[in-house]
């Protein structure tokens, strides 16, 4: 059906379903190769408990729990994360004990799968109360291992990218609850990218007629931006050349899901939304941030209240960049955001930007 459609057009449903190949590869990367061995044996060990379960779209269960490991092994994660999201449904779907997990892939292995298990089988009487209460057992999760919900969006994640295989009304219902509890936990974490995600697939799983009308006419709005982008990008690249700051200087793909929500809030039409452009400054340390936002003004004026410093005063969950609206060409509004490489690792991770890998040491 349609829905199932709009999931070619959403960055991250194309790779649906990452295979224990792929997975492998992804861990290959940065682990060592004992940790990578000790993955397969836990792919292996999943592949087993779960012989003959498939999921509704009838492909082997395995793949899901597999995938969902993937999206953590994008990010980096420990050996210990991404071998309990490749383990995340064997106790609660499978007889094998928590237990037997903890013997055969550690303490912390168990505890990760279990605290998933245990989020899995909350029930709310109202959506009030599920609002409420999945945030508090969330955070409640977060404090004895923040490992748990990172395994758990991971989860959400995959079963967002392949829900077309779902009823309309059980569809509508996950992905309200994407919506309204998983984004907004990924964004406090700092996982941007998961957020976006998230946050894309929820829209068109919920409101689809609302999600095509308003990426067609995205996609119109975009062809005639490109040459406008284009010209933007050689001007600011020329001024921080000419003051000699290395810089990345890109243009930013506005965020269907951030638009629409800005539409409802402002009630304001598509044409006056689409005309705020977003450009991307990438430098190599803090100072520079701050010449690169003199070079930045040197070309095009800046609005008046519209700068803010989040590289003094970081936001809560350690994001750090230079936001300043500039007046471009014709007056139209450009956003751009001043970062360094390791504020911007920051800002699409995280939480997991943070995480340290040493060969599976605690």
């Amino acid at each position: 059906d349609y829905a199932s459609s709009l999931l070619g057009l959403i960055p991250g449903a194309r790779r649906a379903t990452p295979g224990l190949k792929d997975l492998l590869a992804l861990v290959n990367a940065y682990l060592p190769p004992e940790q990578v061995e000790r993955i397969r044996e836990a792919a292996e060990f999943g592949t087993s408990a779960h012989k003959g379960q498939t999921r509704l779209s009838g492909e082997p269960f395995i793949a899901h729990p597999v995938a969902a490991a993937a999206i953590l092994a994008e990010l980096h994660l420990d050996t210990d994360t991404i071998i309990a999201a490749i383990l995340h449904d064997v106790i609660e779907d499978t007889p094998t004990p928590k237990d037997q997990l903890a013997q055969r892939f550690g303490a912390d292995v168990a505890e990760i799968v279990d605290g998933v298990t245990k989020l899995d089988q909350i029930k709310f009487k109202s959506r009030e109360e599920a609002q409420a209460e999945s945030f508090r057992k969330m955070l409640l999760a977060m404090v004895r291992d923040l490992r748990v919900v990172l395994v758990k969006l991971a989860d959400r994640t995959h079963n967002m990218r392949t829900i077309e295989a779902m009823a309309v009304p059980r569809r509508r219902a996950i992905a309200r609850e994407t919506l309204e509890i998983y984004a907004p936990i990924a964004e406090r974490l700092g996982l941007y990218d998961l957020k976006l995600e998230l946050e894309d697939l929820g829209f068109a799983a919920l409101y689809p007629q609302r999600y095509r009308v308003l990426e067609r006419a995205l996609k119109r709005a975009r062809g005639n931006q490109k040459e406008f982008l284009k010209k933007i990008e050689q001007q600011l690249t020329a001024a921080l050349i000419k003051n000699e700051i290395v810089a990345r200087v890109a243009a930013r793909e506005k965020h269907l899901y951030s638009i629409y929500r800005k539409m409802r809030r402002k009630r304001a039409t598509l044409n006056e939304i689409v005309d705020v452009h977003g450009l991307r400054i990438v430098v190599d340390k803090a100072d520079t941030c701050y010449r690169a936002l003199g070079s930045v003004h040197s070309v095009f004026k800046p609005m008046p209240g519209r700068f803010k410093d989040y590289i003094a005063i970081p936001r809560v969950n350690g994001y750090q960049s230079l936001h300043t609206t500039l007046f471009g060409p014709n007056g139209v509004p450009i956003e751009a955001q001043i970062r360094t490489e390791d504020m911007h690792r920051v800002a699409e991770s995280g939480v997991a930007a943070h995480w340290k890998y040493k060969g599976g040491d605690a």
